[in-house]
C-alpha cells in the first residue's frame, strides 16, 4: 500500500522539494551559498512576519529551544513556563537543566493557558526574565493565544519565547505585531522539509538578554550567529541539501501568501473536526489547533491498538497520545503539504481502522461529513 504520512512531524515533503535537495552538494563557504542563504534568511524573516533576525541552526527544534535558554538566562534567573502537555514540559527540563529557576504555570492538558495568569504571575514575581510558552502543544493539539499573552508581556522586563515548533505556517503567528521576543521552529513541520534544522527569531529586546547572559553556550551561540547572519553565512557547517530544499518550500509559502497558507489550514482543521464529530469521536482540546486534531477513542476501545492498524495495517502514520494520554486520543495532522483529500483519506483510514478495534462507528459517516465541510454544504 502507498504509504502516507500525517503525523504532526515529520511531514511530507513536496517532490519539487525532494529534487532539489537531489541535486549536487556545493560548497558552503562560498558566493552561491551566501546569495541562497540571503534569500533564504528573507523568506524566514516573511514567514515569522518579523523584520528582527531569524538565525539558521543545524539540528532539531530543540536545539533552539536550548539556545533560547542558554542564550537568554543566567544562572538563578527566574523564567515563567507554561506547562499544559508534554513540550511546555520540556521548556522547564531545559531550564533545570541550565540552573535557571523555572515557575511553573500549570495548565489542564487540553486546555489553554489564560492570558490573565501569565500577567498575574508576572506581577507577583517582578524578577521573572522570561515567559517560555507553545503556539501549538502539539501533545494536546491546542493553540494558545499568543496574540494576547504578548500583550501582557511586552511591557514587562521579560522576553516572550514560543515554542512555534510544529505550528509556525500554520497557525497564525505574527511575531513583530505580537510582540513576541523568540519564535523558535523546526524543519520538518509547516516548512515541509525533513528533519535536521531548527529556527530562532531574535528581538532587540532578546539581544540585551543576550547580551546579560551567562550561561554557558557553545556551538547554538546566538551571539556568534547573529555575527554570521549580517555576512549570510553560519558559525559553523550548514545542512546545505537542508537549505536547499528552505529555499523551495519558502518560495512556494511567499507565492501562495501568508494569509492564505493561514487561511488553508484553517479549513483543513474545520473539515478534520467536522469528519470526526460526524463519526461521533469527541474533540480533545478546548483551543483546538488549525495543524492538527486530536480526537479521544471510544469507551473501550484501545487507542494504541487503533494506532497500529492504522501504521501497519493501513499505511498510515498519524501520532498517538503522549504520557497520560497514552492510548486515550489519537493525532491526526493537517499540516504543510497536505491537501483536502488527504483528510479525507485520513479520516477514512480512520473510520475502518475504529470498526475494526471494536468501534460502533456507522461506515462513511466522517467521510460524509469531511465532504459536507469541504463543499460547504
Amino acid at each position: 500500500m502507498k504509504p502516507r504520512l500525517m503525523a504532526p512531524g515529520p511531514t511530507p515533503v513536496a517532490p519539487e522539494t525532494l529534487l532539489a535537495m537531489a541535486r549536487p552538494a556545493f560548497h558552503h563557504r562560498t558566493p552561491a551559498f551566501r546569495e541562497l542563504f540571503h534569500e533564504v534568511n528573507e523568506g524566514l524573516k516573511y514567514l515569522f512576519q518579523t523584520e528582527n533576525p531569524v538565525l539558521t541552526f543545524a539540528g532539531s527544534g530543540t536545539g533552539a529551544m536550548e539556545a533560547a535558554v542558554s542564550n537568554l538566562l543566567c544562572q538563578g534567573d527566574q523564567a515563567l513556563v507554561v506547562r499544559g502537555g508534554k513540550f511546555g514540559e520540556r521548556w522547564g527540563e531545559i531550564c533545570e537543566a541550565y540552573g535557571v529557576n523555572a515557575a511553573c504555570l500549570d495548565v489542564e492538558w487540553g486546555e489553554a493557558v489564560n492570558p490573565d495568569d501569565i500577567a498575574n504571575a508576572l506581577d507577583e514575581n517582578r524578577d521573572i526574565k522570561s515567559v517560555h510558552t507553545t503556539l501549538c502543544e502539539t501533545s494536546t493539539a491546542t493553540l494558545t493565544d499568543i496574540k494576547a499573552v504578548g500583550a501582557v508581556v511586552k511591557d514587562t522586563g521579560a522576553v516572550l519565547v514560543v515554542d512555534a515548533i510544529s505550528a509556525l505556517g500554520g497557525d497564525e503567528l505574527r511575531a513583530d505585531d505580537w510582540h513576541v521576543d523568540c519564535v523558535i521552529a523546526g524543519s520538518q513541520k509547516g516548512l515541509m522539509l525533513p528533519p535536521g534544522l531548527s529556527f530562532i527569531s531574535v528581538s532587540s529586546k532578546a539581544r540585551e538578554a543576550v547580551e546579560r547572559s551567562t550561561l554557558p553556550k557553545y556551538y547554538f551561540s546566538i551571539e556568534r550567529a547573529l555575527d554570521s547572519y549580517e555576512k549570510d553565512d553560519t558559525p559553523w557547517t550548514p545542512a546545505v541539501s537542508l537549505v536547499v530544499g528552505l529555499g523551495e518550500t519558502l518560495r512556494t509559502i511567499r507565492e501562495e501568501g501568508i494569509d492564505n497558507v493561514f487561511a488553508r489550514h484553517a479549513r483543513l482543521a474545520m473539515a478534520t473536526r467536522a469528519g470526526m464529530t460526524g463519526m461521533g469521536l469527541d474533540i480533545f482540546s478546548k483551543s483546538p489547533a488549525n495543524i492538527v486534531t486530536a480526537v479521544k477513542m471510544p469507551q473501550g476501545v484501545d487507542g494504541l491498538k487503533v494506532l497500529s492498524s492504522l501504521r501497519d495495517d493501513l499505511e498510515l502514520t498519524p501520532a498517538g497520545g503522549q504520557a497520560k494520554l497514552k492510548g486515550k486520543i489519537i493525532r491526526i495532522a493537517h499540516l504543510g503539504y497536505v491537501d483536502d483529500f488527504d483528510v479525507v483519506t485520513a479520516v477514512s483510514a480512520l473510520e475502518l481502522a475504529l470498526l475494526r478495534n471494536g468501534a460502533a462507528v456507522k461506515p462513511g459517516s466522517g467521510v460524509a461529513a469531511v465532504q459536507e465541510a469541504f463543499a460547504g454544504v
